[in-house]
């Protein structure tokens, strides 16, 4: 089952309803929770995504919650830093891409092999499941994940026509996590790590020659005005990022049980479908955008995707060994995510 943004309104109003009436003598208390993130304000998952979320919960608390929103790093760091900054209590909330911090999450990356996922409805309810079946006691025990997900299909932003694997020697490509820069290694290109805010400077001053981003923030971005050329995938996707919204243990322990609730009815498994769908389905704007200035948009077919794939699998094997030194099963979790999304995938 996926939900609109309608839906997911819909269903925090019927909360609010119910903890409206409910709230009793504790009604007059107010709490003050600060939600940090990287990209600015008006991009598309600050708006579409966190906002929702947010503006869910206040009104589902009867008010008695107020989300204070921090665009951009606006309480300081670097995006890197912001899963240290809830699990310190430098901010109650942070949205981030797992991957900003290589290695420390270990089991979230079976998402982020190459052509794993079918799509970001289907990815991000099997991510949940397999986070509360793996992850949250072990990967993320130091925090309260209120959700998890993935965006859209990952693409291939250049400044030259990329067709195949070969097209990528030599390039200096942005890859937004371990395994990216592992694929982007594979096909002979230099991988450049930097968070998504730092991504047009790149492109601009020439530090990149390419990044790999999905659709949806290349607006925020404006990716279509430095580069010219993009390259995308039919069928799964060749990669994408992992993210989670997480909370302050403590901070979500010392609620009241009441609003503890409120915040559990508007995170968890519904909320992360939406958020990936929402991520997904701003693809097609964005890309529109692209081909309205004429960029060159070069769509590979499933069968040019194999040459790709051939030279990404050996991926596989290096992770299911890492996963081995950390003693968790790789391959297991692989089989699990692969059916998980093969039974969510409509």
């Amino acid at each position: 089952m996926t939900i609109s943004r309608k839906g997911f309104l819909n269903m925090a109003g019927a909360a609010a309803l119910a903890f409206g009436f409910g709230a009793g003598p504790a009604a007059a208390q107010e709490v003050t929770l600060t939600l940090h993130q990287f990209l600015p304000a008006q991009a598309n998952v600050p708006k579409l995504i966190l906002d929702v979320w947010a503006d869910n919960v206040e009104e589902a608390s009867d008010g008695r919650i107020k989300i204070d929103r921090f665009a951009s790093m606006q309480l300081g760091g670097r995006p890197p830093e912001l899963m240290d900054q809830a699990i310190d209590g430098v901010a109650d909330v942070i949205w981030t891409v797992v991957g900003y911090t290589p290695g420390r999450f270990p089991q979230t990356e079976v998402f982020e092999l190459p052509f794993m996922m079918t799509n970001a409805r289907a990815t991000s309810r099997a991510y949940w499941e397999m986070f509360e079946t793996h992850m949250k006691n072990s990967d993320f025990k130091d925090v309260e994940i209120l959700g998890t997900w993935v965006h859209g299909p990952g693409i291939i932003h250049a400044n030259k026509e990329i067709r195949t694997p070969e097209d990528m020697a030599g390039m200096k490509v942005r890859g937004g996590s371990r395994l990216v820069n592992s694929l982007l290694e594979k096909v002979g290109a230099a991988p450049v790590g930097m968070p998504v805010p730092a991504v047009p400077e790149g492109l601009s001053k020439g530090v990149i020659d390419g990044t790999t981003i999905p659709w949806e923030v290349t607006t925020a971005l404006k990716i279509p005005e430095l580069v010219d050329n993009h390259t995308e995938f039919t069928g799964n996707a060749l990669y994408v990022l992992t993210f989670v919204l997480a909370m302050n243990k403590d901070r979500y322990d010392g609620l009241p049980e009441d609003l503890r609730q409120v915040i559990d009815d508007n995170s968890g498994l519904e909320f992360s479908v939406f958020a990936g769908g929402v991520m997904e389905d701003n693809d097609a704007p964005a890309r529109a955008i692209a081909q309205e200035r004429g960029n060159n948009i070069v769509t590979l077919t499933e069968e040019e995707a194999q040459a790709w794939r051939a030279v990404a699998d050996p991926i596989y094997a290096e992770w299911v060994a890492e996963m081995s030194e950390k003693g968790i099963d790789g391959q297991a979790l692989i089989d699990e995510a692969r059916s998980l999304i093969d039974q969510y995938t409509e």
